[in-house]
């Protein structure tokens, strides 16, 4: 065992997006767990956009991180020391263990993870909370059916992904938007979608539309949303009666603070409510930690399909903790390829 724990804290609340000012690496004495609880040292940490919200001091479906609180994420590591019947020293566990080297956490808060059926990563991207939101939303609310076109933006991160394979092996049509024409081959090529559609290409909704209306000709009966923006503004009016809409992210407005609340949107309310109204559509938002009796069915049903290969997972690995803050700032930028990880060892 080391002989100190680094952590990474926030070190202000940023004003826009985050910089490198917005967070501290801190080193201090490697906790001591008890009674019920374990002590772990990460191998890999995860970093996801709704780790944004957490730095703002706003009402949200969960509290703030505190300034000089340790950023909060989910992380896989190894049992060092056990206070908790259920695990043992050398068990691998997932939890949300932070930014940090070790973390304590109560023995109830921890999933024991096989290493010999998939890579431990999985348990951060694939196999954990994004790819169980991208099964959840669509398979819930986006109500799949063979023969309809679903539309989802970040097409190549770990819930688009998700989102996309499992549309296509539905007999859906698929079409992905991603930021660079790298992404949208990874899209086609890797994950199976039918088009992908490079939003950066364009500069405004207007233009995306109609790129858009060109790769779905029948219209769109499911759009995933996870991005907002001018994606969303060029999708509303291609949306199909009776489509459904389920809502996980807003990512491009994330940085103006509030999960997007200080966002300049563009799109005024009538525009966005007329076609729902009009076209009957279902728009449902949640938050998937909501959902979690529902991630051993998840788990039963996609699991099989992550070891066969009939899923393809894609990583994006940036190596150490201190180059956390970098890699999480590039994610929100959409620099990312893949699920972003973090490696600690």
């Amino acid at each position: 065992m080391t002989e100190h724990m680094h952590h990474i804290t926030l070190a202000s609340r940023p004003v826009g997006p985050p910089t490198a000012e917005s967070f501290r690496l801190e080193i201090t004495d490697v906790p001591t767990p008890g009674e019920g609880e374990v002590l772990v040292r990460v191998h890999y940490m995860s970093l996801d956009p709704y780790m944004r919200g957490r730095m703002d001091d706003a009402k949200s479906y969960a509290a703030p991180v505190p300034i000089g609180g340790t950023m909060e994420g989910g992380g896989v590591g190894e049992v060092l020391v056990s206070k908790a019947d259920e695990f043992a020293p050398g068990d691998m566990v997932f939890g949300m263990l932070g930014w940090a080297t070790h973390a304590i956490q109560p023995g109830k808060m921890l999933r024991k993870i096989d290493p010999t059926l998939v890579p431990i990563t999985a348990a951060l991207g694939v196999l954990g909370m994004p790819g169980f939101t991208g099964w959840h939303g669509l398979m819930e609310y986006g109500r799949p059916k063979a023969g309809e076109t679903l539309v989802v933006a970040a097409a190549t991160g770990p819930v688009g992904s998700m989102v996309g394979q499992l549309a296509k092996s539905l007999g859906l049509r698929t079409v992905g938007i991603a930021g660079g024409s790298e992404k949208c081959v990874l899209a086609t090529d890797t994950f199976g979608f039918d088009a992908c559609i490079d939003h950066r290409a364009h500069s405004d909704a207007r233009s995306l539309r109609g790129a858009l209306k060109e790769a779905t000709p029948d219209g769109i009966d499911i759009y995933f949303e996870n991005v907002g923006g001018k994606v969303l503004e060029a999708v509303m009016p291609l949306m199909n009666p009776f489509g459904r809409i389920p809502v996980c992210g807003m990512i491009s407005w994330y940085n103006a603070g509030g999960l997007g609340a200080g966002a300049d949107a563009a799109m005024s309310a009538p525009a966005l409510w007329r076609p729902i109204l009009v076209n009957f559509l279902s728009v449902n938002g949640f938050i998937i930690s909501n959902h979690w009796d529902r991630l051993p069915t998840f788990l039963g049903e996609v699991a099989p399909k992550v070891i066969s290969g009939d899923i393809k997972v894609v990583e994006d690995i940036t190596e150490g903790l201190e180059n956390a803050p970098s890699a999480f700032i590039g994610l929100l930028e959409g620099k990312n390829v893949g699920k972003q990880l973090v490696k600690l060892i």
